[in-house]
């Protein structure tokens, strides 16, 4: 065979090719037994129809540490990333709306008592992983079940305004008994300032004004929590 009639490599072929025993070994193996740049690399062939997303998907881990590192990331950061344009930055966000219903529909399912820790790992994916400090307040009927929350305030790194008329405004809208009120310390040191205790004790005095009580507050970070409760400060 010479040189001119030797087939030449169909790099459009061969990326089909692997994207072909990629998904055989999902339904063949499972998800499970891909490595987590593969699975990157396979919700990524739903965006990129033809490229090689292998390199987008280890750039990704590479960048942002962790699928949870990812998911968390804003738009601007995931199109930092070469091979990110803003529907595959979109679809990445929507993935991780997607885990936070999941993970509110926990917390959410019983009684705040009977699910705590749910509330905790709902919490840290809402809030726990920004890099500004935000705020959060559960709203809870009689039978302390959240009926909603809401994230009103958004701040600094290290700082962040909280207006009590605000939150009596919106818990008597919603009919509350009591509210959880969650805050992040992105440097997740999470213990308390004299800042944090003067604002609680400004929302415990508006609230009870409508009767309604604050059932926690808690300080949440990346990897620790701190409540009101069980310091002794509510």
């Amino acid at each position: 065979m010479t040189e001119q009639s030797k087939p030449k490599n169909n790099p459009h072929a061969d990326k089909q090719g692997h994207r072909d025993r990629l998904r055989q070994r999902i339904i063949e193996r499972g998800a499970a037994s891909l490595h987590e740049y593969e699975i990157l690399e396979a919700l990524l062939f739903n965006i990129n129809k033809r490229g090689d997303t292998k390199p987008v998907a280890k750039a990704l881990l590479d960048k942002f540490g962790s699928f949870r590192g990812l998911i968390n990331a804003s738009q601007d950061e995931l199109e930092s990333i070469k091979g990110i344009g803003k529907h595959a930055a979109v679809f990445l966000i929507l993935i991780r709306e997607m885990t936070l219903r999941l993970s509110r529909h926990d917390a959410f399912a019983n009684p705040v008592l009977s699910s705590w820790n749910d509330v905790i790992t709902y919490c840290r994916e809402r809030i726990g992983f920004k890099k500004t400090e935000s705020f959060m307040v559960l709203y809870l009927n009689s039978k302390n079940r959240v009926i909603h929350d809401e994230e009103p305030q958004k701040g600094t790194v290290d700082r962040v305004m909280v207006y009590p008329r605000e939150i009596v405004k919106a818990a008597t809208q919603h009919d509350a008994a009591s509210v959880i009120l969650v805050h992040n310390h992105p440097s997740d040191h999470t213990e308390p300032s004299k800042a944090d205790i003067e604002m609680t004790k400004a929302i415990v005095q508006a609230l009870q004004t409508v009767n309604i009580s604050v059932h926690d507050h808690i300080i949440i970070g990346p990897s620790s929590h701190t409540s009101f409760k069980t310091l002794g400060l509510l």
